[in-house]
Order: C-alpha cells, then sequence, then structure tokens
C-alpha cells in the first residue's frame, strides 16, 4: 500500500485516489491557500475524480478573497492557482442631516450613506426626476468602503413636497440600485389672490368670488369683508369655505372685497373692486363694445396719417423731378440727362425751391 502525505508547509484538503494495481504510482490533489481558510467548515468537497477536484464556499464573505491553489502531486508535482475576488455589496442607504418641517430661507443639508461596498460605491442625487450634485467622501472600514455624499441647499416655498433620491450604484447590484427618498416639508407664510366667475358683472347676475391662498400649513379659515367692515347682506352674500357668492347682483354691491387668511407664519390679504353695470342704463356703454370701438379709432387713425405721409413723399419727389428736368431740358436729349445736366448747374443758382 502506498502513502501519500500532504506538504507540511501547508494548510490542505486532501483526497486520496486508491491505485488500482501495486503497479501505480500514488496520486493526489491538494487545495491550498495561505491562511486557515480550508479548515472552514464553510468549504465542502463537491467533486473528486482523476480529472478534477471541486470545492465550493459557501456563505462568503470578504475574508474568503485571496489566492488558491491547486496541486497534482505526481512526479514532477503539478500545480495551478486562482485569485477570488470577493464583491462587497453596499447597504441600503439611509437619508439623515434633516428635521422636519424647514422654514422658509433654511440653509438644509442631507446626507446619504452607505457602508460595506468592495470596490466603493458610487452615489447620484436626483431632485424629484433632475439630477443634482453632492459633495462625495469615501472612507475605507477593513476590506470595505463607507461612502457618504452631502446635498446642501437653502429651501423656499416651491421645494415643499419635492422628493429629494439618494441612489446607489454598484457593481453587485447589476443595473438595480439602492434608492431612498426624502420628502421636504417646508413651512410658508400665505399668500392670497382673489379670482371672479364674471368679468363684467351686470345686474341681477350670479356673482362669485374665490379667495386662493397658498401657505404651509394651509391658512385656515379666509375671512371676507367689504370696505373694511363685515358683509352687509347675509342673506344674498353667502361665505362657504373660501368662496364668497353673490345671488343677485345690484348696485348697492358696488364695493372693495377683501379676503385674508392666516397661518402662524403671518398673514396676506387681497382686494377686488366690484361695480355692477346696469345693462339698461340708456348713458352706460357696456365696457366691451367702448373698448372695440377705441381699438377701431386708433387703427383708422394711424392708417389715415401712413396713407397722406405717403400721398406727400410722392408729390415732393415728382415735383422735384419735373423741376430738374426743366433746369436741363435745354441741352438734353431726355429726361434723365435733363436731370443730370440740372443737378450739375444747381450750385451755380442761387433760386432755391419749397415744397409744402
Amino acid at each position: 500500500m502506498n502513502v501519500c502525505l500532504c506538504p507540511p508547509s501547508s494548510v490542505c484538503l486532501m483526497v486520496l485516489l486508491v491505485c488500482p494495481t501495486a503497479l501505480c504510482v500514488c496520486v493526489y490533489y491538494v487545495f491550498t491557500v495561505c491562511s486557515p481558510a480550508l479548515r472552514d467548515n464553510r468549504i465542502e468537497l463537491v467533486r473528486a475524480t482523476w480529472a478534477e477536484l471541486t470545492i465550493s464556499i459557501s456563505d462568503i464573505s470578504l475574508s474568503d478573497e485571496g489566492q488558491y491553489t491547486c496541486s497534482l502531486f505526481t512526479m514532477p508535482v503539478k500545480t495551478t492557482k486562482a485569485f477570488l475576488t470577493v464583491l462587497g455589496v453596499p447597504e441600503r442607504p439611509e437619508i439623515t442631516g434633516f428635521t422636519k418641517p424647514a422654514m422658509e430661507g433654511d440653509e438644509i443639508t442631507l446626507i446619504c450613506t452607505t457602508s460595506g461596498s468592495k470596490p466603493a460605491a458610487h452615489i447620484r442625487w436626483f431632485r424629484n426626476d433632475k439630477e443634482v450634485t453632492g459633495t462625495k467622501e469615501v472612507n475605507a472600514t477593513g476590506k470595505s468602503f463607507t461612502v457618504k455624499s452631502t446635498l446642501q441647499l437653502q429651501v423656499d416655498q416651491s421645494d415643499d413636497g419635492v422628493a429629494y433620491t439618494c441612489s446607489v450604484e454598484h457593481v453587485s447590484l447589476s443595473s438595480n440600485p439602492y434608492q431612498v427618498t426624502e420628502v421636504l416639508e417646508v413651512h410658508y407664510a400665505p399668500h392670497v389672490e382673489i379670482s371672479h366667475s364674471v368679468i363684467i358683472p351686470q345686474e341681477g347676475q350670479y356673482f362669485k368670488l374665490e379667495c386662493v391662498s397658498k401657505g404651509n400649513p394651509l391658512p385656515e379659515p379666509v375671512l371676507w369683508s367689504k370696505d373694511g367692515g363685515e358683509l352687509p347682506d347675509i342673506e344674498r352674500m353667502i361665505v362657504e369655505g373660501r368662496e364668497l357668492t353673490i345671488t343677485a347682483l345690484n348696485k348697492t354691491d358696488n364695493g372693495t372685497y377683501r379676503c385674508e387668511a392666516s397661518n402662524y407664519l403671518g398673514t396676506s390679504g387681497a382686494e377686488y373692486v366690484l361695480f355692477v353695470y346696469d345693462p339698461n342704463a340708456p348713458g352706460q356703454q357696456d365696457p366691451d363694445h367702448a373698448l372695440i370701438g377705441g381699438v377701431v379709432a386708433v387703427v383708422v387713425f394711424i392708417t389715415l396719417c401712413l396713407i397722406i405721409a405717403l400721398g406727400r413723399y410722392l408729390a415732393r419727389h415728382k415735383g422735384t423731378y419735373l423741376t430738374h428736368e426743366a433746369k436741363g431740358s435745354e441741352d438734353a436729349p431726355d429726361a434723365d440727362t435733363a436731370i443730370i445736366n440740372a443737378e450739375g448747374n444747381h450750385a451755380a443758382e442761387e433760386k432755391k425751391e419749397y415744397f409744402i
């Protein structure tokens, strides 16, 4: 029986292949690595034949990275080596550094952090769907890396409800990056505008004013007033939420209407001046018709001015041509030559012509 010994200088996984006859040479494979890794119970022999020796390593970790050697102990010994590279999968990112809510005008900092990546992960920021640039910082932690990206911004009311997304990309994640999103909440003072349902209010019409207010927190409720006081006719002037409805307009409704809205950051107001037109009054012209008539009058006036100016221009040039032709006609065979001759003699003459 042949005895095969594992080289004492290596940590080995040895497989003895029994010789079929006493004349054969004992052959065995040895996997070695310059670490105690092969003593790990995570390493399992998968296949052992005359042509192949296969091992598997379960629950792989960064410590398994290194050079592995397979030796065939024949005469001479045959050896092949392979280097195992282990990718460190990054942890899912988190966004810190921001406390809700922010106030309009505040400068805030968003920090996205991911650790455990090898090689270092890449971080990208998005404001809704548009990419923005952050400041990147990479620190080594053992065999892996911790990556941070910082985004600084001064917020205003347009940032309220905006989603900032941190996306972590790494070769181990293929085309499915890790993402985390933070939706900003920005508090700001109210802003108020008034919209109206009818452009030209007339007597008897149904008329509505709406107090359009923006703010965070949302300013509730809104307050309506007329000419600095309370609404005078609560039976016809109905307030529902942000709307003021006047059921049947009349001349007594003329005046300045104001709505106000408040939150803990301030108060905002807007005004609307109401003038009710009487369509049956003989001396009162429809504002639309008056506007159209004014525009038509301006167009007609400009057209007449252009016609007069063009007529004077043509008459002036025609008179000059006839005068020059007359001056040079004595010595010229045609009108063009007459004009040239006349211009040559013009300097010697003191006669001046004026055209009105």
